[in-house]
């Protein structure tokens, strides 16, 4: 069992009683979960057309942080109630119940985005802000045009489960596991990494650069590996891929191509590749990237002294444009005051 000290004492994990009761937690810290201008409708109808697979996903989560609004079919889940099969069948009946009857998917958000104000008011200032006609075009975009993709949130995340969540899906499928921790004063406390925070660079206590991205996640194309002088000669250069690492189930389809930073001494970004393929890995939730061709010389895109980007540690993420025309590292990934970020990566 979990435990963590605090001035206000000891914290010990607490167990959600039901999946109800994890829902309570998520509407709790929904603002901080979720991230700015995404909003959580915890509705609960069916989905599917008459004499095909229908079921009731427990929510949704509009995502209206970015150049295209994002739609997520969200499944709540315990570890405790055999989560690897459960989920992944979930997760696949709702993807064909969508696809089935999305007009019905569309009458569900409408209804549920009018019984909120504040999800109304931000809904139509976006539509007209991103050239949507009204919040009704907007809509038959997010369920007609937009990729499926599912959102699962647990309390307990295994290794085999973030296994088949991570690769065995045509779609995007995204985690978050919360935890509850409680002291003997009945205080609760949540722990979380927040929603896509790798990817858009919201702040986090885990980074040292807690500036927020200018990048889009459907923008983004092409990642950045950190390699020691030995995996950059052997496995970059060598074997034409990468491996292992984790990329999010949100952009991984886009991406397209892939560049690496030599650490110290160099500290630059020096070569890239076009990306091929993207392939499971024998460690669970990673995958190995193999190149469409020999990586190329590039830059040298160095680190700037006293610059807004540190050396990198981890997988980073940004764009194939920004990376051509970069001069140095905060060139690659920051632009204003933004900043793409990063995402946990292993050699």
């Amino acid at each position: 069992m979990s435990t963590f000290w605090t001035t206000a004492g000891l914290y010990r994990k607490v167990e959600y009683e039901s999946e109800a009761d994890l829902e309570d937690a998520i509407i709790q810290v929904q603002k901080d979960l979720f991230g700015a201008n995404r909003y959580y409708l915890d509705v609960k109808k069916k989905i599917g057309s008459k004499g095909s697979i229908q079921n009731v996903p427990d929510g949704y989560l509009l995502d209206l942080s970015g150049s295209k609004p994002r739609l997520y079919v969200m499944e709540n889940e315990l570890q405790a109630h055999d989560p690897l099969r459960h989920i992944a069948v979930q997760i696949l009946q709702f993807s064909l119940s969508f696809e089935s009857e999305p007009l019905g998917v569309k009458k569900i958000l409408l209804q549920a985005i009018q019984t909120r104000q504040d999800v109304k008011k931000a809904t139509e200032t976006y539509a007209t802000e991103r050239g949507f006609r009204n919040l009704d075009h907007l809509l038959e975009h997010l369920v007609f045009e937009s990729p499926f993709s599912a959102l699962v949130i647990i309390d307990s995340m295994s290794d085999e489960l973030e296994g088949v969540l991570s690769q065995k899906f045509r779609f995007g499928v995204e985690v978050l596991e919360l935890s509850r921790y409680a002291n003997m004063a009945g205080d609760r406390v949540y722990g979380f990494e927040p929603f896509l925070a790798d990817v858009t660079g919201e702040p986090s206590f885990a980074r040292s650069d807690n500036v927020t991205s200018t990048i889009s996640p459907e923008e983004i194309d092409t990642v950045v590996v950190p390699a020691r002088e030995d995996g950059f000669q052997e496995v970059f250069l060598g074997q034409n891929c990468w491996y292992a690492v984790r990329i999010h189930g949100a952009v991984q389809s886009q991406i397209k191509y892939i560049a690496v930073y030599q650490v110290t001494p160099i500290s630059a970004i020096t070569y890239w590749a076009p990306v091929r393929s993207i392939e499971p890995s024998k460690e669970a939730g990673k995958v190995v990237l193999y190149f469409a061709e020999p990586a190329k010389p590039i830059g040298p895109l160095p680190l700037v002294k006293g610059g807004k980007v540190r050396a990198l540690q981890n997988l980073r993420y940004t764009t194939r444009e920004r990376l051509l025309t970069a001069k140095n590292l905060d060139d690659v990934f920051v632009a204003a005051e933004g900043l793409a970020s990063t995402a946990q990566a292993a050699v």
